[in-house]
């Protein structure tokens, strides 16, 4: 049997602040995962992911968010980044340098069913229908890339009355900037390309 491992890339991860002082971004070059996982209650990240399951196992860890080839740590208030920080690099970099799991299969439908059955609640007329099509779009195109540079994420959740509803995940979540990057940002934006739209609010996810 051929050892492989020898010619296999080192893993490389790198760190980047978020708006967020209580989360900070691990950047490697492998794809971690192609999507989102946002795990804010450890129950859930026992349930369906390894990565975040090891993790939560540190006491200093708060919340983990995985996608494509990064993950976003928020620790406890009580620790300084200073005194964790390398020992989270290492600890993430010989975790994907030994292939272990990061997400157990089936996750992205299991979340795909929740949200479903979430916005099964949500009935829109169809002139409504074709705004919330038309939100998304622009949340998808202009917003989510600039928010997952920043190691988070934002998903729509619902429209009324003139009201979007978003969902922050990962660094955005309880970031004290993101109630700015939400007003002037995205409500600006949505409310100069639909005049139908009058504020944005966030729900944390």
């Amino acid at each position: 049997m051929e050892n492989t491992t020898a010619t296999k890339s080192p893993v490389l991860l790198y760190t980047e602040q978020t708006p967020n002082p209580e989360s900070l971004k691990f950047v490697t070059n492998r794809m971690l995962y192609r999507g989102t996982a946002d795990f804010r209650e450890e129950d859930l990240a026992r349930e369906w992911s390894p990565l975040g399951t090891a993790l939560f196992d540190l006491p200093y860890v708060k919340g983990v968010y995985i996608s494509n080839n990064f993950v976003t740590v928020t620790k406890e208030f009580n620790y300084a980044w200073e005194d964790i920080m390398l020992k989270l690099k290492e600890f993430i970099k010989a975790y994907v340098q030994e292939d272990k799991m990061i997400i157990k299969d089936g996750f992205t439908e299991a979340m795909d069913a929740i949200e479903a059955e979430r916005g099964a609640s949500y009935e829109y007329s169809d002139d409504d229908a074709e705004i919330v099509t038309k939100i998304k779009e622009l949340i998808d195109t202009y917003v989510k890339p600039a928010v997952e540079m920043d190691g988070g994420n934002i998903e729509f959740k619902h429209f009324k009355e003139g009201v979007v509803t978003v969902i922050l995940q990962g660094s955005c979540s309880g970031c004290p900037s993101s109630t700015v990057t939400l007003k002037s940002g995205i409500e600006g934006m949505l409310k100069r390309m639909l005049p139908q739209v009058k504020e944005v609010v966030s729900e944390m996810g």
